[in-house]
C-alpha cells in the first residue's frame, strides 16, 4: 500500500549514516524499510529531482463509458452519485464493471465536478462591531432531563447573544415559542445588560402560530417592541439557521454547559422551578465570565434604555363563574370566591398570570399551558375552595373538580381508601376535615406523611387524634380580666383639653 513519499532529507541522512553502518542499521536510523533503501542506492538524483510522472501504471477501466455515458449522466442530473452510477453501469454492461471500480469512479466524478460542476453556494464570516447586532432564538431542553417537584419537565430555553462579545441571557420557557416569551425574555437581557443594539435578529418563529392572524398580530407586537427600544429589526430567512449562526453556535454551547453542571451536581432533581432557574442563571454566569474583556468593550457601545419597560403580556378578559373558576386560554384556574361573578382583566405572561380588578391585582397564579397529553389544564386551588368545603362538605364525593384540587397524591390516596369504608357522608366530612386541619395548622406535607402511613397499614384517619397532635388546643383557657376606669377619669381629660 502507498505510504509517505521518501524526502530529499531522509536520502541525504541515509547516504552519511550508510559510511558507518549497515544497510538495515543505517535504514532503521532513517526511519525507512530495507527495500526503499536498496532503491535509494541505486539513485542518482534526489526525489525532488526526478521529472513528474505521466504515465499510467495501469489501463483505464472507465476509458470505455466516461465520455459517452458517464459524463452525460452528470451533465443531466448533477447531484447522483458514484454509487448509482455504478449500478446504472453494471446494469448497462453486465460483467464488466466490478466494485472495485467504485473509488476509481468516485475520483474521477470529484475531479470532473471541480472543474465542471455547479456553482457552490459560499458562506461569508461577518464581522460583528462591538454594540451593532444582538440575536435571539429558541432551543428545545428536554434532553437534559431535568425533573422539578418530582416530574419530568419539558421546557425550552430563550437565549439572547450578542454577536461581538459572546455576552449572553437565558430565560427558562415553559409553554412554546410566543411572543410573550419572546419580549419577557428580550426585556429582561436589556435589562441586564443595561443598554440596546442597533440590531435585533431572530429567527422566523412561524412554528409558534397556527394562522395567519396571530402571525400578523405577531408581526404588529414585534415592531412595537422594536420601536419602543430603537432596535432595527430582522431575521433569517425560514429554513436558513446558518444566517442565525452567531446564536445557533451558542445554544449548543449552551446545553453542553447546562449538561456538564447537572452531572457534576449529581442530581437532575430540584425541589422548586425558582431553583432550575437559579440554576440556569448560575451556569449562564460563567459562561459570560469567559467574555469579560469583550463585554466590557461593547458594553461601552450600547445605546441607553427607554424610561421603562414594554408590556410583555397579552391581556383577556375572564368572568369568573358560579363555580369559582375562569378560563383563560383553553386553561382553567380557582380563584377566591370572593371574587365570583366579576370579570377579570387577566394578563397572560411567558411564566405567570395575573388577574385585575379595577386597576387593582386580585389573583397571581403560574400560567398553564396546553399539551398533546393535556389540552385543558386545571390549577385548582384547595384553599380556594375550602371554606364553601365546610358549609357544604357533602358536596365533595361528586365534585367535578375534586381529583384536581388535591394539594399532594397522599390525599388523593385518603380519599379513595376512606371512602370505600365510610359512608359518603361521613368520608365527605372527614375528608374536609383532613384538609381543613392541613389550612389551619399549616402541615399540609407533615399530615401528608401521617396519611400515607395509614393507608399503607389500612386505618382510617382519626380527625380528633390528628387535631390533638397538629393543632392541640390548651388544656385549659387563661382567665382574662378586664379593669374599666372610672368616669371622673374623662373629666379630668376633658378640662386638661
Amino acid at each position: 500500500m502507498p505510504g509517505k513519499r521518501i524526502t530529499d532529507h531522509q536520502v541525504t541522512k541515509y547516504k552519511t549514516l550508510r559510511v558507518n553502518y549497515n544497510q538495515e542499521a543505517a535504514a532503521a536510523k532513517t526511519g525507512i524499510s530495507v527495500a526503499s533503501a536498496r532503491r535509494i542506492e541505486s539513485m542518482a538524483a534526489l526525489p525532488s529531482q526526478r521529472p513528474p510522472r505521466n504515465w499510467r501504471t495501469r489501463s483505464d477501466p472507465l476509458a470505455d463509458v466516461w465520455s459517452g455515458e458517464v459524463v452525460p449522466l452528470l451533465e443531466a442530473k448533477p447531484g447522483l452519485m458514484a454509487v448509482t452510477v455504478l449500478e446504472e453501469l453494471q446494469r448497462r454492461h453486465p460483467e464488466q464493471f466490478g466494485e472495485s471500480v467504485l473509488r476509481t469512479l468516485q475520483r474521477r466524478m470529484r475531479q470532473w465536478r471541480a472543474e465542471h460542476g455547479e456553482e457552490r453556494e459560499l458562506f461569508f464570516a461577518q464581522e460583528h462591531p462591538p454594540g451593532r447586532l444582538g440575536l435571539s432564538d429558541f432551543t428545545v431542553a428536554d434532553q437534559l432531563g431535568v425533573v422539578i417537584a418530582g416530574a419530568s419537565f419539558p421546557h425550552r430555553l430563550y437565549q439572547f447573544a450578542f454577536a461581538h462579545s459572546g455576552w449572553r441571557h437565558v430565560s427558562v420557557v415553559l409553554g412554546g415559542e410566543s411572543f410573550q416569551a419572546l419580549s419577557s425574555g428580550l426585556q429582561a437581557a436589556l435589562w441586564m445588560a443595561g443598554g440596546v443594539p442597533e440590531e435585533h435578529r431572530t429567527d422566523s418563529l412561524s412554528a409558534a402560530f397556527n394562522n395567519l392572524a396571530e402571525q400578523e398580530e405577531l408581526t404588529r407586537n414585534y415592531e412595537a417592541l422594536c420601536a419602543h427600544y430603537g432596535l432595527r429589526a430582522s431575521r433569517n430567512n425560514p429554513g436558513e439557521s446558518h444566517e442565525n449562526g452567531s446564536i445557533e453556535a451558542r445554544q449548543g454551547s449552551l446545553k453542553l454547559a447546562l449538561d456538564q453542571a447537572l452531572l457534576l451536581r449529581g442530581s437532575r432533581a430540584f425541589d422548586a422551578l425558582a431553583d432550575y432557574e437559579q440554576f440556569v442563571a448560575e451556569v449562564v454566569r460563567r459562561l459570560n465570565a469567559r467574555c469579560a474583556r469583550g463585554w466590557e468593550a461593547e458594553r461601552a457601545c450600547l445605546r441607553p434604555l427607554p424610561p421603562r419597560r414594554a408590556a410583555d403580556f397579552e391581556e383577556v378578559d375572564a368572568r369568573v363563574s358560579k363555580y369559582g373558576v375562569f378560563t383563560a386560554k383553553s386553561s382553567m384556574y380557582s380563584v377566591p370566591s370572593r371574587l365570583v361573578g366579576h370579570v377579570l382583566k387577566v394578563r397572560l405572561f411567558s411564566a405567570h398570570l395575573e388577574a385585575w380588578l379595577g386597576g387593582v391585582k386580585v389573583f397571581e397564579c403560574e400560567r398553564l399551558y396546553s399539551s398533546t397529553t393535556d389540552k385543558y389544564p386545571r390549577r385548582i386551588d384547595w384553599r380556594h375552595m375550602l371554606p364553601a368545603l365546610k358549609r357544604k362538605p357533602g358536596a365533595f364525593a361528586r365534585w367535578v373538580l375534586r381529583d384536581a384540587m388535591f394539594p399532594r397524591s397522599e390525599y388523593a390516596r385518603t380519599w379513595a381508601h376512606i371512602s370505600d369504608r365510610l359512608t359518603e357522608r361521613q368520608a365527605c366530612k372527614l375528608m374536609v376535615g383532613l384538609l381543613d386541619l392541613a389550612d389551619r395548622a399549616n402541615v399540609v406535607n407533615e399530615l401528608a406523611g401521617v396519611l400515607h402511613g395509614l393507608v399503607e397499614q389500612g386505618e382510617v384517619p382519626d380527625l380528633d387524634a390528628l387535631v390533638d397532635r397538629f393543632a392541640p388546643r390548651p388544656a385549659c383557657m387563661p382567665e382574662v380580666r378586664v379593669v374599666l376606669p372610672a368616669p371622673i377619669v374623662y373629666d379630668a381629660l376633658l378640662e386638661a383639653a
